[in-house]
């Protein structure tokens, strides 16, 4: 069960979530570059710099703690968060290593996105 600001426990990372949590760039780009910082290494939101708003900062750093990806910890007016390295090492082994060696493929865009599903899509037969 997950502890009252939702970090599931060790036991409870699964990888379907895991991997829903790094499937956004954004959130990748986060672990990406805690997972290339010494370990122990904590941040804030803010400190990453994305062009995004607090709000949906706020979001993916949940999506974050809630996979079980970071831990977020209070720090008088502020929150700080970090890699659950040792965590992500014993639930999947080699993770982090695959993250690190492989750089965030660029966003698409909303119409490539849709033009890349119309192009792949079974033709209908009437």
């Amino acid at each position: 069960m997950p502890d009252a600001e939702g970090h599931p426990d060790r036991s409870e990372m699964d990888l379907l979530t895991i991997l829903n949590a790094l499937s956004d760039p954004l959130r990748y780009q986060v672990i990406r570059t805690f997972a290339s910082l010494p370990k122990g290494t904590e941040r804030t939101c803010l400190s990453f710099g994305f062009p995004v708003s607090k709000s949906t900062l706020s979001h993916h750093f949940k999506t974050l703690r809630e996979s079980g990806l970071v831990q977020q910890v209070d720090r008088g007016n502020s929150r700080k968060a970090h890699l659950r390295r040792e965590d992500l090492e014993a639930r999947f082994p080699g993770l982090l290593e695959l993250v690190v060696q492989n750089p965030v493929a660029p966003a698409r865009t909303e119409r490539e996105a849709s033009s890349t599903v119309t192009a792949t899509s079974p033709s209908r037969s009437r």
